[in-house]
């Protein structure tokens, strides 16, 4: 079975966990709200995403890191600049 491409919103939770040890995937966006249980469900059936362990304190929390495909989809990402979360500009007064 082929996964499909990963969407933007994919591929942006996706690279995010590049950096991080152990390629664990974040819970929350840059701006502190928790990404969408649905997001993360799509990259676990797709195997770009595993589960890594159950937070006994938060039972309903997905901790994730990405597997092996879910990396090369990250770094294909990555270089080709793709996924990138724009950058926010001030309003014009």
């Amino acid at each position: 079975m082929t996964a499909s491409p990963a969407t933007p919103a994919q591929r942006h939770w996706l690279r995010r966990g590049l950096d991080q040890p152990g390629g664990k995937l974040p819970l929350f966006d840059e701006e502190g709200q928790r990404i969408d249980e649905r997001l993360i469900r799509q990259c676990l059936t797709a195997g770009w995403a595993e589960p890594w362990f159950a937070n006994p304190l938060k039972p309903d929390w997905l901790v994730c890191r990405l597997t092996v495909q879910g990396r090369e989809v990250a770094e294909a990402a990555s270089a080709a600049g793709v996924g990138k979360r724009p950058a926010k500009t001030m309003p014009q007064s």
